[in-house]
């Protein structure tokens, strides 16, 4: 029996099955450390974690139930996805249980579908390609003649985390005018991106395409509603590769129903996947993709390697990298070991 017992429900970690754990393993080998996986449902993953050293959270849902009854003997719970949702962080922080995340590993590839999503509904990718294919040729010119050329746009970014940097970085050279909102970040880092500041409601009502970015915390959850819908342009262009959570659905839905926005390029959906009666399926002013703005080749090796290397610090009693609720490493047993980030967070 090893030494450290790493619990993890069994079965998939997102959308890619098996392959087993040899990429968290590098990171792991020589320390008598094994990954082992129990149960998906709460009651039996409580048991089968009664006695593990660490947690590398997947495939399930991590509720209030499930942290308090880890031991106390767990040092973390190890994610390897952006977002923290699956977890109720707020009950390990009163646990004084870290939990980690991946905040840099899929940036670059989300920012590329957030561009991706943004110019194929601008440029009506969809419609044009379905009237080559309907022997409708002559229709094509005439539908782009009623837009606007993309240079001296307005691009509003609600967030300003690192996809939303990447995002800017992306959009500059198409001439873009870039704004953003976001309470939690200093206005002078907006400036030094090249992206003014601006409030939520500026962002909304001057932007022609807006792009969601904030993560799916208590907070934010359901931050966008249909008040916010109304105040944008009516040739505007909502994207979304954030999470589908902080747009309250039924009023985006009806913002395109209604003729309130022009149309919206979206990763993600309130409820993934969408029911069949869900009717943005159904809307031609709508493009969607299946929560795969992160997917890559690189997309499992790299952040398996993360969760390794995070499961590897905190079983050799060092801090993680990248925990989401840093309050607790101070008062926790493991040691500091470099110098604090101020892009900790979910937000980073």
């Amino acid at each position: 029996m090893a030494k450290f017992k790493i619990a993890t429900p069994a079965g998939a970690s997102f959308t890619t099955a098996g392959g087993g754990y040899d990429y968290e393993m590098e990171a792991l080998a020589g320390m008598d450390a094994a990954i082992v996986e129990g149960p998906a449902d709460e009651d039996g993953f409580i048991a089968f974690a009664k006695d593990a050293d660490a947690v590398y959270a997947k495939g399930m849902r991590f509720t209030r139930k499930v942290v308090e009854g880890l031991p106390a003997k767990c040092r973390a719970i190890v994610l390897g996805s952006v977002g923290v949702d699956s977890v109720d962080v707020v009950a390990a922080t009163a646990r004084g249980l870290p939990v980690t995340n991946c905040p840099d590993t899929f940036i670059e590839e989300v920012a590329d579908h957030a561009m991706t999503l943004l110019l194929s509904c601008f440029r009506r990718v969809i419609e044009q390609d379905k009237m080559v294919r309907e022997g409708r040729w002559r229709e094509g010119r005439p539908a782009l003649l009623q837009i606007p050329r993309m240079m001296g746009q307005t691009l509003g970014l609600i967030a300003f985390g690192h996809v939303a940097r990447a995002v800017a970085k992306r959009a500059k050279p198409f001439g873009l005018r870039i704004i953003a909102y976001d309470p939690f970040i200093e206005e002078l880092t907006m400036v030094e991106h090249g992206v003014l500041p601006a409030t939520l409601e500026e962002v909304l009502s001057q932007s022609d395409f807006v792009s969601m970015h904030a993560p799916a915390t208590p907070e934010a959850e359901g931050m966008l509603m249909e008040k916010h819908f109304k105040l944008m342009k009516k040739t505007a262009i909502f994207i979304n590769t954030g999470r589908g959570p902080t747009v309250q659905e039924v009023g985006l839905i009806k913002a395109l129903e209604e003729k309130w926005i022009a149309y919206a390029g979206l990763d993600v959906l309130e409820t993934e996947p969408p029911g069949d009666n869900n009717p943005l399926l159904k809307m031609d002013n709508v493009i969607l993709s299946a929560h795969t703005a992160s997917a890559s080749a690189r997309f499992d090796p790299a952040r398996k390697r993360h969760v390794g290397r995070e499961l590897s610090l905190v079983l050799n009693g060092k801090w993680p990298m990248s925990c989401v609720n840093p309050a607790v490493l101070m008062k926790s047993d493991l040691r500091r070991w470099q110098p604090v980030s101020m892009e900790r967070g979910p937000n980073s």
